[in-house]
């Protein structure tokens, strides 16, 4: 099947958090992307939930530089609160992905034309995504194109083994599982010669899994409704 994808991200700054600093105080940013940080990315460049992206893996392309900034973000209580950011500085990758089909809507069965989703996905990304692109949060803009992966020089591409402890991985909702649940994984992070090679989702002996809570999908999907068909898609767009 015609699913893969590769691409070159990059932008002035990232912060790619652990979800439990989401909610306000103080953020610093982990060393290199989450996967879910990355998986959003490829969603603002092409999504439909008829499919499910899946990053295979990542390459650190220049150094980790950090900087703090002092921020005014929005209160609980309303107004502003003082707290201090630290940033990634001058980041830039190489993404390695592919998508599946999501076996959880048999409403989309007639959608899943590999050739077609491929095909879209490689205009969208030629055009720097169908939509916005952010590092990690709205407050740090991105920017992709097409790339061989692992074409140039990286700044790791000589140092055999970096840890970077245990990290979170991904969510796990049920528009995707299958299950009437949310849930959190995490994994212990290594990067080898520049590169990170991420567990797949239902690697069990690599990530960590936790309960959040109960969940249920927001809304079925029906080709020809609420999502438009994939021919229609190509049509429109003279693939």
């Amino acid at each position: 099947m015609n699913n893969k994808i590769s691409f070159r991200v990059w932008g002035r700054q990232a912060l790619f958090t652990d979800p439990v600093t989401k909610i306000g105080g103080e953020k610093f940013s982990y060393q290199v992307p989450t996967y879910e940080a990355i998986k959003g990315i490829l969603k603002s460049i092409y999504w439909k939930p008829t499919l499910i992206w899946h990053i295979d893996r990542i390459r650190v392309i220049k150094a980790i530089r950090t900087q703090s900034k002092s921020t005014k973000p929005l209160d609980w209580n309303g107004g502003n609160t003082l707290a201090i950011y630290t940033f990634l500085q001058d980041v830039e990758y190489q993404v390695e992905a592919h998508f599946t089909w999501n076996e959880n809507w048999e409403e989309l069965k007639d959608d899943r034309n590999a050739g077609k989703h491929a095909a879209i996905a490689q205009r969208m990304l030629e055009r720097g995504g169908r939509q916005d692109i952010f590092l990690g949060t709205r407050d740090c803009q991105g920017y992709v194109e097409p790339c061989e992966f692992g074409s140039g020089k990286g700044f790791y591409d000589e140092i055999d083994n970096l840890d970077f402890g245990l990290m979170f991985h991904s969510f796990g909702y049920p528009e995707e599982t299958g299950n009437h649940e949310l849930v959190s994984r995490f994994w212990m992070a290594n990067m080898q010669n520049g590169i990170i090679e991420f567990p797949q989702v239902d690697d069990e002996s690599r990530l960590k899994t936790r309960f959040i809570r109960k969940m249920k999908p927001e809304k079925p999907f029906k080709r020809g409704e609420n999502v438009k068909p994939v021919e229609d898609e190509a049509k429109e767009l003279a693939l």
